[in-house]
């Protein structure tokens, strides 16, 4: 019997009617599994995964295939945006098979859950060189039944190297000139011709991207900023961007940017809008302001869920329509010429459309051809022709919306808007941001300050996970530089207390993925990054940031102690690590402005221009009401008004420079400064 169909998650609703018998993950699948001496067969996707929907039809749905699963396993779905926990474990057992992970994950599974043999998608005819998934299906039964020595050997090989991969290795932080060094191999990685880094298929990899624009800012080095620039360009640019409608898709699956697979993912773009946001902040480039309205508006438009007065947004939207891939997205030349009439022939030369189709005999709209941005005129128009394009668009059937909240990711959008309201000077977009906030903190919330993973139709479920709590006190932190209300910081220091209670590793340092008492075999620990920038890494940057604006040195000795537990690890393979090295520059470099407003006065509105046009990511700002004390500890502590007026200190470690009292001066000085600890990059050519 199917058992899917009380579930929240839109993914495990898609399988409700499959023959299959498939459960949730629980502890009664778990029993089941034993009382029968049967073994598990996990299966792991999500709702906008394109090769999930492919295996789900191809054999999920199929009764001879479905029968050989119910006969021989006990079968269990998981949506792995629901349970990030599980599906890391089972990832890294996969690697540790030497296999290429990824979606769908297949994974079969001992009655206590521990991992015996898997792979990814399995056709349901042998092909790509692999084995039917019948094949694999007859196969596995076999040896769990006729080699259980086999099997009891590979299992307690497996659990005795997952809680190795599991377990941190500890390492110094790593110094600029170490640090400049890897930002000049990843700059030699940058695509030269197409921007980005790597071959088909093609990811944004946006926390390396961030990490050039950083050893920009911080060696004035050009060569990265043009790295940073090049590729943000071809990717607004390119058909990984949706001309029409915003937003940016999962990744391309060529090298130049132009064929997407088409599910649009809510964490992805809210981590554009912000780097893109920070780009902007110094370049006041054009392009860039419009990807980020355009995105701003796409997200807040196609990935809204309200409930009552709030709002915040869904995981992600579907790559198929109609069970064909991208039919939402593309066009064929007639369709343009019916719509554009006269003006089809100029759009068409704009947007790369052409007769013959530059993918499957239909078009992806791209500016690659010619992606300089065009004069204001010249861009109004084409959004004119966009639009009419976008009115017939929005009589198609559209992709399916994965409408559940996620909080991690929510914690995304919540920074992306309140960074980018306060940049292009939206105060609506920073409201939205405050109010989604208050959908977390007021649905997604226990009784205590314990938060939940996800809520869905309703519902909130599942216990909130690292990068929840990490992304969330990020949020809040941006939002309390952005507002000056203090309890957006308060909110931030309860949630790390939470984390410290249950998620710390007090034997190694940094943070476990799960709490304690989770119901998975190994508790994840881990600082790489995957699709969310990583849990720890995001927490050396909160820890760093409630060091400088309070003065509490345990949040600096617990930043330490966090990025110390994975340095060992980082050395060797620094790659997946970009948040962590970033955070830790900022850990061990801050600079911090503390502003002192008179009493009855509403913060930093003087010196808002400065920082509106300023990248300084290590930047942390403080503002207080000058009849509030600093601790002894804080660098600015003493520090009063000039001549009554509101008053900016530049603080660099415990040193403060002159204070000031207007945006020109401020901007000025921080710029003066950067550029006196500009210093030479090794092997700069």
């Amino acid at each position: 019997m199917n058992l899917l169909q009380d579930e929240t998650s839109p993914y495990l609703r898609q399988h409700k009617d499959n023959p299959v018998h498939w459960r949730p993950w629980g502890m009664v699948a778990f029993e089941l599994a034993r009382a029968e001496n049967k073994p598990i067969l996990l299966s792991i996707g999500y709702a906008a995964c394109h090769w999930c929907h492919v295996m789900a039809h191809e054999s999920f749905e199929d009764n001879e295939t479905a029968h050989l699963m119910n006969q021989h396993f006990i079968c269990i779905k998981l949506d792995r945006e629901e349970r990030p926990d599980i599906d890391a474990i089972y990832q890294g057992a996969l690697s540790l098979m030497g296999k290429q992970g990824g979606w769908p994950l297949t994974m079969f599974l001992t009655p206590q859950g521990e991992p015996f043999w898997g792979g990814t998608y399995f056709p349901p005819l042998p092909r790509y060189g692999m084995p039917s998934f019948r094949e694999i299906l007859r196969g596995v039964a076999e040896s769990y039944t006729g080699d259980k020595d086999k099997i009891t050997h590979n299992v307690k090989s497996m659990m005795t190297a997952l809680d190795k991969i599991n377990t941190s290795q500890s390492g110094s932080i790593l110094q600029r000139e170490a640090l400049d060094k890897i930002s000049t191999y990843f700059l030699g990685l940058i695509d030269p011709a197409n921007g980005g880094i790597g071959n088909a298929p093609k990811f944004p990899n946006l926390p390396i991207i961030n990490l050039l624009w950083n050893a920009y800012i911080r060696t004035g080095n050009d060569a990265y900023k043009a790295g940073v620039i090049h590729s943000l360009t071809q990717m607004c640019q390119g058909g990984i961007y949706d001309h029409i409608g915003g937003g940016f898709s999962r990744y391309t699956v060529d090298a130049e940017w132009l064929v997407p697979h088409f599910e649009k993912m809510l964490y992805d773009n809210a981590q554009f809008i912000a780097l893109l946001t920070e780009v902007y902040r110094e370049t006041q480039h054009p392009l860039f302001a419009a990807r980020i309205s355009e995105t701003v508006e796409w997200v807040r438009r196609d990935l809204a869920i309200r409930h009552f007065s709030h709002t915040a947004f869904a995981a992600s939207l579907d790559a198929d329509s109609e069970g064909v891939e991208g039919k939402y997205y593309v066009w064929t030349a007639d369709e343009v010429g019916k719509i554009l009439k006269r003006d089809a022939e100029s759009f068409s030369k704009a947007y790369d459309v052409t007769r013959f189709g530059n993918w499957e005999h239909t078009n992806i709209l791209n500016r690659l051809k010619n992606p300089d941005y065009g004069t204001p005129e010249e861009e109004m128009l084409l959004g004119e022709w966009r639009h009419k394009l976008k009115e017939l668009r929005d009589k198609r059937i559209p992709p399916m919306l994965d409408n559940k909240i996620l909080a991690d990711n929510n914690g995304l959008i919540i920074t992306a808007l309140a960074k980018a309201g306060f940049v292009l000077d939206c105060r609506e977009w920073i409201e939205a941001a405050e109010n989604t906030f208050r959908f977390v903190t007021t649905y997604m919330k226990d009784t205590g300050d314990k938060l939940y993973h996800c809520w869905c139709d309703g519902k909130a479920k599942h216990a909130g996970l690292l990068e929840d709590y990490a992304n969330m006190a990020e949020a809040a932190l941006t939002l309390y530089d952005v507002t000056q209300d203090s309890s957006y910081l308060t909110q931030a220091t309860t949630w790390v207390a939470v984390l410290d209670d249950e998620f710390l590793d007090t034997k190694n340092g940094g943070y476990f993925m799960s709490s304690r008492g989770t119901d998975t075999a190994v508790r994840p620990k881990s600082a790489h990054d995957n699709a969310v920038p990583s849990g720890n890494g995001v927490m050396v940057g909160v820890l760093a940031k409630l060091h400088q604006i309070t003065g509490n040195q345990l949040y600096a000795d617990r930043a330490r102690e966090t990025a110390e537990a994975f340095f060992g690890e980082v050395a060797n393979h620094f790659f997946p690590f970009a948040t962590l090295l970033n955070n830790s520059d900022l850990l061990l470099n801050p600079v911090s402005v503390v502003i002192l407003a008179p009493p009855a006065t509403h913060g930093d509105t003087v010196f808002q221009p400065a920082f509106r046009k300023f990248s300084l990511p290590s930047l942390v700002k403080t503002v207080l009401l000058s009849d509030k004390i600093l601790p002894r500890s804080h660098p600015a502590f003493g520090k009063t008004l000039v001549d009554g007026k509101t008053t900016a200190y530049v603080c660099f470690g415990q040193q403060c420079l002159a204070p000031v009292t207007v945006a020109d001066e401020l901007e000025k000085l921080l710029r003066q400064e950067r550029a006196k600890r500009h210093h030479p990059v090794a092997n700069d050519g």
